[in-house]
């Protein structure tokens, strides 16, 4: 293997610098090894042990001294507790202890059943224990790549000349420009001669799922808690509409989501399926909450389809297909348990939009809250569509569809004619790799470690958060006008039968119980009313930045900072945030998180105080945006802006504006496919947004933030819905006003008219 260098020996041995016969014994073996090309990282301390161990989690194997003597600071730290500790993260790498063979009785058989050897180095040559350890290093080694991505490598390092697609030609082409020597040397060579064609046999086929991809799905599936996996390489809006396309057909009623992505409605119109929409809940920050667990009940439902006037006959139709997202983009979780109960005899299939919460199987955390939980019970068949490059470690476009058989048929054959209309027929062979190795990376113990480091990330960083604000407020005179940011999370756990603020929570228990993280009916906190005990619960990675300007119950209060400023700010100074509101942004701690990067983010934050609190003038805070628009920022401050801003979105009364926007519906008055046909014809006119009551709309019309639609095609804003032609009237001038700070909505058609910004939406030509 060409990779050894990579993946060091590590030696935790607290002789080795010792000029005693073991110490000696110990760097002729360190020594045999370096030249055998394995790097070896040395510790002294079983401390410096664990820290070199997680510091190396790539180590290909691992000698312990099984006389390793504690010292004061590691406290009973022993070689046994460093077996156990690395064990619990990786259950496979070798492990050697080193000790004498007489000690071997004394040994415990918790000890000796979870190590892979023993070394004595005083009887042994040095050169023999080194050839041990290697290769029990280059067996562990070998077993490490997943199917598929070993096979892609093999391919590649036999330097094969290409007849066949894609025409570069394993980056040859590349060479033959300046700009395309510049690609070459920018993306590497691996990465060009990895980009394959499905000619290539040796590495099976992902349409028919042949080959190591066939391989490659089952493995995915076993660790995903699957009965079958596919992967996709258009991302979660293909895997959605593989999903659709396979189970749902023309005039087939479904049950969605309104909170669902751009992709589902792709679906729905692809489909021609009649909606019936699940209202979700949202708070005064505009922050999306749950679709309320009531709304699942079987006489809901049937409610809702008696109430749909686009269809003919209620009494006889059944509903084929629910679609939920789980979780929301703002990181609520549901328990997928009790909608499947609820939906039991509802639905054949229920479709788990899971974009953002992929690693929820391996945690216990979220237990019961994922599709592919483990169940005796038969209910509905459940898909759940995984962005594996948003929440894992995969390539952008890189998902997973997920399958748990139950009463709904998915027949493999016909369910593949719907995966190969959205899979091209030249698949990009690095994302199939990639996902391969994420579901090699959460296989075992692993994953569940790697999924608590970016947990424990985000406990640290929320408890941060709060003390700084208690810091700033200690640190206060009684006159001074104080703020900071706020996080939306629980104010007080209950540890133990004792209210705690979360600041004083046991970090383990923050870590592992889903009781510290549930949207409880009674809590005030998260501004949702009506929620049912031990429903929905937050996802302690996904944290919500409040910034000042709502108060509690809704109220616009006097000063406001819109978050649109704070994170132009942070995007200026290297730091991109997952989504912005009004008064909230959202940050994610993924397992590429580090401790570097969130206290990073604590100290632009702790800046952007600093330029607010001084005024600092715009000049200097958005020296862009001064020379972009002079005549509107020019001689202005941070403050100045903020205060105009706020103004503003206080006038317009933003926070209910935004429950009011998502509260009622508006009237369907056709399909979304029939919509959508019309709109292909050319049926349709630009319509400005300020005209669009009474009219049928034939597009999607979906602000950002929050990026959930305010219509649907074929819906038509009345006088109860007259609330969404005020908001998107409202935006619109918000855009002029505030140029450098425009809102996206898409379905729009912006236009200038007369300096101003007019949002121009189809509507059905009547």
């Amino acid at each position: 293997m060409d990779y050894l260098e990579e993946f060091p020996v590590i030696v935790i041995d607290d002789e080795l610098h010792s000029d005693t016969a073991e110490g000696r014994a110990s760097r002729e073996i360190v020594k045999e090894l370096k030249e055998e090309n394995f790097p070896v990282i040395e510790a002294l301390t079983a401390r410096d042990g664990v820290h070199a161990f997680l510091s190396h989690p790539h180590a290909s194997c691992i000698v312990i001294d099984w006389e390793l003597s504690p010292e004061a600071a590691d406290g009973t730290l022993t070689a046994a507790d460093l077996i156990t500790l690395i064990r619990e993260r990786n259950p496979k790498i070798p492990i050697f202890l080193n000790t004498e063979k007489l000690a071997i009785s004394a040994i415990p058989l918790s000890v000796i059943s979870r190590i892979d050897g023993y070394i004595w180095k005083l009887e042994d040559t040095p050169g023999f224990i080194a050839g041990h350890i290697k290769r029990a290093a280059t067996n562990y080694l070998a077993d490490v790549l997943p199917p598929f991505f070993r096979g892609l490598m093999d391919y590649v390092e036999e330097y094969r000349y290409s007849w066949h697609t894609p025409g570069h030609m394993g980056g040859v082409a590349f060479l033959k420009s300046a700009a395309g020597r510049i690609f070459y040397n920018f993306f590497g060579e691996n990465a060009l001669r990895a980009d394959l064609s499905a000619s290539v046999q040796e590495l099976g086929s992902l349409l028919e799922h042949s080959g190591v991809v066939g391989e490659a799905e089952r493995k995915a599936a076993e660790v995903f808690g699957a009965d079958r996996t596919y992967f996709v390489t258009g991302g979660t809006s293909a895997a959605n509409k593989i999903v659709w396309l396979s189970t749902v057909t023309a005039g087939d009623v479904v049950l969605v989501d309104r909170n669902c992505h751009a992709s589902v409605m792709h679906a729905i119109v692809m489909t021609g399926a009649v909606p019936i929409y699940l209202i979700p809940a949202r708070n005064e920050y505009g922050i999306i909450g749950p679709v309320r667990n009531s709304e699942f009940h079987p006489e809901v439902v049937a409610e809702k389809v008696r109430n749909c006037p686009l269809i003919d006959d209620p009494a006889s139709r059944t509903v084929r297909m629910a679609a939920v997202t789980n979780s929301t983009y703002d990181g609520i979780c549901y328990s997928a348990e009790r909608i499947e109960e609820n939906l039991r005899e509802t639905v054949p299939y229920i479709h788990f939009d899971e974009a953002w919460s992929g690693y929820a199987r391996f945690h216990p955390l979220y237990a019961g809250r994922f599709g592919m939980h483990e169940t005796d019970a038969v209910g509905p068949t459940v898909f759940a569509t995984q962005s594996t490059h948003k929440v894992l470690a995969a390539f952008s476009q890189g998902s997973m569809l997920h399958v748990r058989q139950g009463r709904g048929v998915v027949d493999h054959p016909r369910f593949n004619e719907a995966f190969m209309m959205l899979t091209s027929t030249s698949p990009q062979y690095t994302i199939i790799a990639s996902l391969d190795v994420a579901a090699r990376m959460m296989a075992g113990h692993s994953g569940r470690f790697l999924v608590e480091e970016a947990i424990e990330e985000a406990i640290v960083f929320r408890k941060k958060m709060v003390t700084v604000a208690e810091e700033i407020r200690a640190g206060s005179s009684p006159r001074e006008d104080y703020w900071w940011f706020t996080v939306w999370q629980p104010d007080c756990i209950m540890d133990e039968k004792t209210e705690r603020a979360l600041p004083e929570a046991d970090d383990a228990l923050l870590r592992n119980h889903a009781g510290c993280w549930l949207l409880e009916p009674h809590d005030a906190w998260h501004g949702f009313p009506g929620l049912e005990e031990g429903y929905a619960m937050l996802d302690p990675i996904k944290v919500t930045i409040l910034t000042p300007g709502i108060g509690p119950g809704g109220e616009m209060e006097e000063r406001g900072i819109p978050a649109a400023v704070v994170t132009k700010y942070l995007r200026e100074n290297g730091i991109v945030v997952e989504k912005t509101g009004y008064y909230s942004f959202l940050v994610l701690f993924t397992l590429g998180i580090t401790k570097g990067k969130s206290g990073t983010l604590l100290a632009e934050l702790f800046r952007f105080k600093a330029l607010y609190d001084g005024n600092s003038p715009l000049e200097e805070v958005f020296p862009d945006l001064v020379r972009q628009h002079p005549a509107r920022f020019s001689g202005r401050g941070l403050a100045d802006l903020c205060r105009e801003m706020h103004g503003y979105l206080r006038d317009e009364s933003i926070a209910g504006t935004l429950r009011n926007v998502y509260a009622t519906l508006p009237e369907p008055v056709m399909t979304p496919a029939e919509a959508y046909r019309r709109l292909v014809r050319g049926e349709v006119t630009p319509v400005p947004a300020s005209d669009i009551e009474g009219k049928t709309v034939a597009v999607m019309v979906v602000p950002y933030p929050p990026g959930i639609p305010v219509i649907m095609p074929g819906e038509r804003c009345g006088p109860a819905t007259r609330a969404i032609v005020g908001y998107l009237v409202s935006s619109q001038e918000f855009d002029t006003l505030f140029p450098g700070f425009e809102n996206e909505v898409h379905g729009v058609d912006v236009v200038a008219e007369d300096g101003q910004r007019v949002y121009y939406v189809y509507c059905v030509t009547e």
